[in-house]
């Protein structure tokens, strides 16, 4: 039976994020109502004009939730990076979205994420499971883009990847792909209710294969610095300016990928989008001048 999904806005959280941006420019273009929350309106409208209905919205502010939950039944949910602990950041307002009408939770999870339990996307995919929401688990691989925002710096100014992932494969999968995943599950609901996917992208890559691409598309050597799990922390808090919390839930992805778990591949991506998923090698080449030096000339 279908539910009465088209009624009201969609709400996207994360909205100036990767994917929850990404996912905003997938539903305006269906012609779908958007109500972008973020924790700053002004962001939202400096990104998307008066083409979406703009919010605040912080899982651990109360007085931002009404205005934000109103009316919504379709929600795409996104767990800020500094929001480690979700049962108490996050759980108290995912109730009281439920309790103003939401039907319908799009999650952007983690590959893994159902025997993980350290990360925080455990405790959140837990309550839904049992919340009697209807819900879609969207599980990606690890970000390409993670290579041009984290990372960024290490690449363009260093020509280094400074990750703990050893010689373990990575079944890296770009954000579009993940953002079209999540938006067609947003517009089409009944054909996703509680089912979990996994976008990855075609090949399971180890570090110094990306290493190597980049070598190859920039014109110029990026190393894999192999670090261990301590070099890595603090580099990334202290060269990265990572919050520690950010740097632990980061360590422990990268201990999955050393272990050699982060490397399966889906068809996923191509079941819901009737397209094959972006290769490393083609996303590195959509976004080379990402990574070109200041005052130097992109490649072209």
């Amino acid at each position: 039976m279908t539910t009465h999904w088209m009624a009201g806005p969609v709400l996207v959280t994360g909205s100036t994020g990767n994917v929850g941006s990404r996912t905003v420019e997938l539903l305006l273009t269906a012609g779908v109502h958007v109500r972008a929350a973020a924790s700053s309106v002004a962001a939202i409208r400096g990104r998307f004009g008066d083409q979406v209905e703009a919010v605040a919205l912080d899982f651990t502010d109360r007085t931002t939730w009404e205005r934000a939950y109103s009316g919504v039944a379709r929600m795409f949910l996104m767990r800020p990076p500094r929001l480690g602990r979700p049962r108490n950041q996050m759980l108290p307002s995912l109730e009281a979205a439920q309790a103003a009408g939401v039907q319908h939770v799009v999650l952007l999870s983690l590959q893994g994420a159902a025997h993980n339990r350290v990360v925080p996307h455990h405790a959140l995919e837990v309550w839904l499971r049992d919340s009697g929401l209807s819900w879609t688990f969207v599980r990606p691989a690890f970000f390409m883009q993670n290579l041009t925002t984290t990372h960024l710096a290490d690449v363009r100014d260093r020509d280094t990847i400074m990750v703990p992932g050893g010689d373990g494969a990575t079944a890296f999968v770009d954000v579009h792909d993940v953002a079209t995943v999540a938006a067609q599950a947003l517009l089409h609901p009944d054909r996703h209710r509680d089912i979990a996917w996994t976008p990855t992208g075609p090949q399971a890559l180890r570090y110094a294969e990306i290493a190597t691409t980049l070598t190859e598309v920039l014109g110029r050597p990026i190393s894999f610095a192999r670090p261990g799990l301590l070099r890595y922390a603090i580099h990334a808090r202290h060269v990265l300016n990572m919050p520690w919390g950010m740097v632990a839930v980061t360590c422990v992805i990268y201990t999955v990928a050393r272990l050699g778990r982060a490397g399966g591949l889906t068809d996923d991506v191509l079941a819901v989008t009737g397209r094959a998923p972006v290769s490393f090698r083609e996303f590195a080449e959509r976004e080379a001048k990402q990574w070109t030096p200041r005052g130097h000339i992109a490649p072209q």
